[in-house]
């Protein structure tokens, strides 16, 4: 194995893995600072299975306003976070259990649900250009992004082809400098809401459930 190659797959995946641990210790030990208090209108006793639906919203797009009316956008929003989670799988896949990329159905599977993050990607970001409203509320850093998301995509597919054909190693480099990266930024970026996500539900659930607000029934706040 090329060296320089190796040298990112283990030794900088490992330090930047810890980096991004330790970052998110930190922020979970500050965000358990903060207490859901029971809101004043909430009437005497709250059934657990309202915080479990808020903590289940994101997996009813039925209960959600937006998904309703435009279900095309819920299936673009698990299409891109499926294909975080396979260009995340790879940095563990290539480097300790390459036999797995040998099997053509898991690899199919990975490349198509790669390139279909790619695609939403792409349209994610034209939509945010497009739309005056989404251009008016956006911050560099949503911008930024998505775009390095986007191109995280790519850059895992291109590694997951290149891996399968045994060619050159350029494609793994930089799939692997832009997953260390990316595990550096994350903490410091909207990226990190999916850390914030059970905490927000749950605090939503336990204060403001009772109303319907918390199980995603609320347009805006779903």
């Amino acid at each position: 194995m090329n060296e320089f190659l190796g040298i990112i797959q283990h030794k900088l995946h490992m330090a930047v893995l810890a980096f991004m641990g330790i970052a998110y210790v930190l922020r979970i030990i500050w965000l358990l600072n903060f207490s859901a208090a029971r809101e004043r209108t909430l009437p005497a006793g709250q059934p657990a299975g309202v915080v479990v639906s808020s903590l289940l919203a994101v997996a009813k797009p039925w209960t959600r306003e937006g998904s309703n009316r435009n279900p095309v956008f819920y299936v673009q929003f698990v299409l891109f976070h499926l294909g975080a989670a396979a260009a995340i799988s790879l940095t563990y896949f290539i480097p300790y259990r390459p036999e797995l990329l040998k099997y053509g159905l898991f690899m199919r599977t990975l490349q198509i649900t790669l390139g279909a993050a790619f695609v939403v990607g792409l349209l994610r970001l034209y939509r945010r250009l497009a739309e005056p409203s989404l251009r008016m509320i956006s911050t560099p850093d949503d911008y930024f992004a998505l775009i390095m998301m986007t191109a995280f995509y790519a850059a895992a597919l291109g590694a997951i082809s290149v891996n399968s054909l045994m060619m050159g190693n350029g494609p793994l480099w930089a799939f692997f400098l832009m997953a260390a990266f990316f595990h550096f930024y994350v903490p410091f970026s909207k990226i990190i809401h999916y850390l914030y996500y059970p905490f927000t539900r749950y605090y939503l659930g336990k204060t403001m459930g009772h109303r319907n607000i918390g199980n995603g029934k609320i347009s805006g706040l779903s």
